[in-house]
């Protein structure tokens, strides 16, 4: 019994020695000298690779030095707010801003963890909008990179491009240095520097995976996404923080992931800093943005809609319809106008427009190389600022002229090679919808050609092939007319919005 005693009380001294080990060693406080046994045991092997690639080493001590020079200008910032239910995008969506979190399903007060990147030595910093948004007063504390914490005043902030501005009162700020985007090509190094889960301070490397990328998270009546798609990891807290090249220049600021879990997958996406530099310096100036607008609403142009529109490759953005009294009407331009180019800079699709655009001011001019009727042609177009109470000017005027419809009973008529079929709208459904002519859309085939082109039920055929139609036969003209390959260009009319819908007639 005594024996056992003593064996039991040795076992548990032994525990308690090894423990105090283990968890001294995750503080670094314990010297494991003592195990070496005098100095006769050797721990470890030769070295493996006695050569290293200069390229290699050179890309490595490159990283090192990007770390050094750019990890004091990102800075952590903690945001209190009361009374937010959580806002984050849920597991089961695909695209996620990250951090800060706010867990509680109930509101109470909360705090949560963003980035920030430093750009003037005197304090201003910016984030996400979506890092500081709902702070509380008094709320928003920036912890630099040697720990100094400060509060911090909300200057501005830009839905639109899901930008924010804060200050601090310091000086001599490490401020990062800002790179220009438009350089920026897919497959190039960078650096993702930010706070990733509370873990202050943390590089992660990658490429530019893809650049341009619109993924439809900004919650904005104008969303402005021209997102830098990179595989640098990271994770909910980075928002804010810095995306960074080989020079060290800020190139973007990570704002969202691509995930089906709320954590890094393999793709984050990054407002581009030539973005910011506008944003910022509105905010910093004035409190707001003040950004120009051509007064446009655009869509893409594929191979059907180039071909619908007599256009020999796909090129450029289509403008749907434009604005009353907005700049671009101002000038000239159309409705199924193409607009190939801005200021000599090819566009081929709307969020590259509306992200060169939103880098000016109402006043300043921009030149439009645009297709129109097989002829290209130019408008320079003054910008003007945002007037929300503007309405979308329809394609074209209806003539006055006899009504088809009238005398043609509501009847169904099938186009079974796009997989439409569509009958005459009755008077009430005219007045209804606001329009004096046009076909309704009463049925669309899976997957047929209509479907795929994103033409629905109850929309509203106005025209075809520039043609105005009144009814079914006026559609089956135009279509009968087209070879198996051919495109048929349709406006179409949903609420209150018209567009451009381009098919291709089916080749079996």
């Amino acid at each position: 019994m005594k024996k056992t005693i003593l064996t039991s009380l040795a076992l548990v001294t032994v525990g308690i020695i090894f423990g105090v080990i283990l968890v001294s060693n995750f503080s670094g406080g314990v010297d494991l000298s003592f195990a070496r046994s005098g100095g006769d045991v050797k721990l470890g092997g030769p070295v493996p690779v006695t050569t290293q690639s200069p390229g290699l080493k050179a890309v490595s001590d490159n990283f090192v030095a990007i770390a050094k020079a750019v990890t004091p200008s990102v800075v952590a910032i903690t945001v209190t707010t009361t009374g937010k239910k959580n806002s984050q995008s849920m597991p089961h969506d695909f695209f996620h801003f990250f951090g800060p979190e706010f867990k509680s399903p109930e509101p109470q007060p909360e705090q949560g963890m963003g980035s920030g990147v430093i750009i003037t030595p005197d304090g201003y910093i910016v984030t996400n909008n979506h890092v500081v948004d709902d702070a509380d007063k008094g709320g928003i504390e920036v912890v630099l990179n040697d720990k100094v914490r400060y509060k911090a005043r909300l200057v501005g902030t830009d839905p639109s491009t899901d930008l924010a501005v804060v200050k601090i009162d310091a000086k001599e700020l490490p401020a990062a240095a800002l790179g220009n985007s438009d350089n920026v090509q897919v497959g190039e190094w960078v650096l993702a520097i930010g706070n990733p889960l509370g873990l202050m301070s943390t590089v992660t490397a990658g490429i530019i995976s893809a650049k341009g990328r619109s993924i439809n998270i900004i919650r904005d009546s104008y969303n402005i996404e021209d997102f830098i798609q990179t595989d640098a990891a990271i994770n909910p807290g980075n928002s804010g923080g810095a995306l960074v090249n080989l020079s060290g220049e800020v190139i973007g600021i990570n704002t969202a992931i691509a995930t089906t879990n709320a954590r890094y997958q393999g793709y984050g996406f990054a407002v581009p800093v030539n973005i910011l530099k506008t944003v910022a310096a509105d905010l910093i100036k004035e409190g707001k943005v003040h950004r120009g607008y051509i007064g446009v609403m655009i869509g893409t142009v594929d191979q059907t809609m180039a071909s619908a529109l007599g256009m020999k490759e796909a090129h450029g953005v289509l403008v749907q319809s434009t604005v009353a009294g907005g700049a671009g009407e101002a000038a000239g331009v159309k409705e199924g106008d193409v607009i190939l180019s801005v200021d000599g800079k090819d566009v081929n699709a709307g969020n590259e427009l509306q992200s060169y655009i939103a880098t000016h001011h109402p006043g300043d001019r921009v030149t439009l190389k645009i297709f129109r009727d097989g002829k290209v042609i130019e408008k320079t177009v003054t910008l003007k600022a945002r007037e929300e109470d503007r309405t979308v000017v329809a394609a074209s005027e209806p003539k006055e002229e006899a009504d088809e419809s009238a005398s043609e009973a509501p009847r169904v008529v099938k186009f079974d090679n796009i997989g439409l079929s569509v009958r005459s709208l009755t008077p009430d459904e005219k007045k209804d919808l606001d329009v004096d002519r046009g076909v309704i859309i009463t049925d669309v085939r899976p997957y047929g050609e209509a479907f795929n082109r994103a033409l629905a039920k109850n929309m509203v055929i106005v025209e075809a092939d520039r043609k105005e139609v009144a009814a079914p036969s006026d559609l089956k003209k135009v279509i009968d007319a087209r070879k198996p390959g051919d495109s048929v260009l349709l406006r179409v009319k949903t609420d209150k919005t018209t567009s451009f819908v381009a098919l291709q007639i089916p080749k079996n």
